[in-house]
C-alpha cells in the first residue's frame, strides 16, 4: 500500500476544504512546493496536487504553482482539478512532466475523451477520479452530482482498461470523521480496480485499516496538516509498493 499526500492548491496557496464547501477553506502553506519537498523527506513515492480553482472552472488556474512543486521534488505526481480537454492532458503530460493526470468531469460527461486520452497515453497515466455524493458520482469540483450510481460507473471505468481510480466520499473529505470503509468494502467486493482510498483519513488506526484490507493507497491530507498522523512514522511502518 502507498500513502499519499495530499495538496489542494486554491489561488496558488495549499489548503484544505470541508466537505469540498469552497467558502470553508483552511490556508496551509503560501509555498506549496515547500510542502512536498518535506513530503518527499518523509518517504513519499507520490504527491497527490489538486487545482480546486481549475476543477471549479474547468480550466488549469493554478499553474504555476503547479510547476514549482514539480521542479521543487523528484516525487512521482499525479494531478487532478480542470482537466476536461487533450490539450490540457498534453500540457500537464508532456510540457511540464506530470507523471498522471486524474479526468474526474470530463470522464464522466465526455467518455470518448476519457478514451481517447486512454488510448494516447495509457492506463499508469490516465486515473479516474470518482467523486461520491449520497451514492452518485459528482462533478465540477463535486458543485453538481449525476444520475450515475459510482459503482455502475467504476464497473465500466474497468470496462475500457482503467486501472486507477481515486474515490473519494465528498461527506467524508476534510472532516476527520474516517473513510466510508463500507463504500470501499464494495469496490473491492465487485471489482479488482486498484482503487485510493481518499477523504476522512484521520490517524494512524485508518492507515493501518487501508494496509490490513490491500487496498492500493490511501491520500492523507487534513490529519497531517492538522498534527494528527505522523506522515514519516506512518510511511516507515505501513507503506509497501
Amino acid at each position: 500500500m502507498l500513502i499519499i499526500p495530499a495538496i489542494d492548491l486554491k489561488d496558488g496557496q495549499a489548503v484544505r476544504l470541508y466537505k469540498g464547501d469552497y467558502n470553508q477553506k483552511t490556508v496551509y502553506s503560501k509555498n506549496p512546493e515547500e510542502l512536498a519537498i518535506a513530503f518527499e523527506k518523509m518517504g513519499a513515492k507520490i504527491l497527490h496536487v489538486v487545482d480546486l480553482d481549475g476543477a471549479k472552472d474547468g480550466k488549469c488556474v493554478n499553474l504555476e504553482a503547479i510547476k514549482k512543486i514539480k521542479q521543487a521534488t523528484k516525487m512521482a505526481i499525479e494531478l487532478g482539478g480542470g482537466i476536461r480537454n487533450m490539450d490540457t492532458v498534453d500540457l500537464y503530460l508532456e510540457e511540464i512532466g506530470i507523471d498522471r493526470v486524474i479526468l474526474g468531469t470530463a470522464a464522466i460527461n465526455d467518455p470518448d475523451f476519457l478514451k481517447m486520452a486512454l488510448k494516447k497515453y495509457g492506463s499508469k497515466k490516465i486515473v479516474v477520479g470518482v467523486d461520491v455524493k449520497d451514492g452518485y458520482v459528482s462533478t465540477s469540483g463535486w458543485l453538481e452530482t449525476s444520475n450515475v450510481p459510482y459503482l455502475d460507473f467504476i464497473l465500466e471505468l474497468e470496462k475500457i482498461g482503467i486501472e486507477y481510480i481515486v474515490v473519494t466520499d465528498i461527506s467524508k473529505d476534510g472532516t476527520l470523521q474516517g473513510p466510508n470503509f463500507k463504500m470501499y468494502e464494495k469496490i473491492k467486493a465487485a471489482s479488482s480496480i486498484n482503487f485510493v482510498v481518499s477523504g476522512g483519513v484521520k490517524d494512524i488506526d485508518n492507515i493501518e485499516e487501508t494496509a490490513k484490507n490491500n487496498y492500493y493507497a490511501c491520500i492523507v491530507g487534513k490529519a497531517y496538516y492538522e498534527g494528527k498522523v505522523d506522515l514519516k512514522e506512518a510511511i516507515a511502518c505501513l507503506q509497501k509498493e
